[in-house]
């Protein structure tokens, strides 16, 4: 048998799969010739190795894609300039003493910074009120939704919904209260939909904080609680948030929303990075990102600029409020991208 002859005997056939991985290597610039030889060692024939490795090449369409990477790649550098420019600045994330309405507009919402401002909570009732025998005393008997059997879920912040779970609201408390540390339940703004009717009360408890929110109509947030060792993954949000911390503490990872090419951005805002322990063999390129690192402590409220990736690691048994009804506009949303696998 000659060689041509065996030779179309293994060829394998050209399918829509391989086209899609050759265009796409070779728009990440990839060496056309050693394409050709991928395809060869995986059954091609050299002559439709060739051929198709050629076709590519001249594809009006592999032209078009080249010109939107072009601009992608211009964005990119946008981006890389301001990444760079925030290296400038130092690492810490700052804190205020109770900052002004216009200092916090202009140095750090309008600005998309992140910021930690004290004071602002001294004249919360729930600064003096809250705690767990509080929280049991008054509303141990309603009902409310918090997410549980995160433990045994990787994903379980992509897969939330699955993990929504109705209990009293003292047995909740009790299992906080016991559970020394572990992310296995949590009650997350996820829940709020319910909890806002359970709990209804204790927002009396809470100031809208007027020098930065808007509460015209009436009180607004969102309750976290639970138990040391709750997790939310590097994720980031579409809109500008803050945190007010009630009880407790928490530790917070950022990251600049222009490091988005370091995070591996794969499915909506989330991302596998581990801010636990970064795998960096996995995840090479999060070693250029810049990581800030705070503790937030109770009676203090963090800035989240929108985009700004964030992990966040309960440290004690904790409360948090959180807030997005800010005085000036933010609608980010109304403009995120549709498709969402990345």
């Amino acid at each position: 048998m000659n060689q041509s002859v065996a030779e179309a005997i293994a060829s394998q056939t050209m399918t829509d799969d391989w086209r899609r991985w050759l265009a796409e290597n070779l728009l990440l610039g990839n060496d056309p010739h050693q394409l050709f030889g991928v395809l060869v060692d995986n059954g091609f024939s050299t002559a439709d190795a060739r051929q198709e490795v050629e076709r590519a090449l001249s594809s009006p369409y592999l032209a078009g894609a080249q010109r939107l990477k072009n601009r992608l790649a211009k964005r990119d550098w946008v981006l890389a300039c301001q990444r760079k420019l925030n290296r400038q600045r130092g690492s810490e994330v700052p804190r205020r003493e109770r900052l002004s309405t216009e200092e916090f507009f202009e140095h750090y919402y309008s600005a998309a910074r992140p910021v930690i401002i004290t004071g602002m909570m001294d004249d919360w009732p729930a600064m003096r009120k809250w705690n767990l025998d509080y929280f049991r005393s008054y509303w141990a008997a309603r009902e409310v939704e918090v997410q549980f059997g995160r433990n045994g879920d990787p994903y379980y912040e992509l897969n939330k919904i699955a993990h929504k779970r109705v209990m009293k609201f003292g047995e909740f408390v009790d299992l906080v209260r016991d559970a020394g540390r572990t992310n296995d339940f949590y009650m997350t703004a996820t829940n709020d939909s319910l909890n806002r009717r359970a709990l209804t009360e204790l927002w009396d408890d809470i100031v809208q904080v007027p020098a930065y929110l808007d509460g015209s109509r009436g009180a607004q947030g969102f309750l976290w609680l639970g138990p040391a060792g709750t997790i939310t993954p590097f994720h980031h949000d579409l809109t500008n948030n803050f945190m007010a911390q009630v009880i407790g503490r928490k530790r917070l990872l950022l990251m600049p929303s222009c490091e988005i090419a370091s995070v591996y951005n794969h499915s909506h805002c989330f991302t596998h990075v581990d801010g636990r322990e970064v795998d960096y063999t996995r995840f090479p390129a999060m070693r250029d990102a810049q990581v800030l690192e705070c503790t937030l402590n109770p009676g203090e409220i963090l800035f989240l600029p929108v985009g700004c990736w964030h992990f966040v690691e309960g440290l004690d048994v904790s409360c948090t409020v959180s807030f997005t009804n800010f005085r000036w506009d933010n609608d980010y949303s109304s403009f995120y991208p549709t498709l969402q696998e990345f």
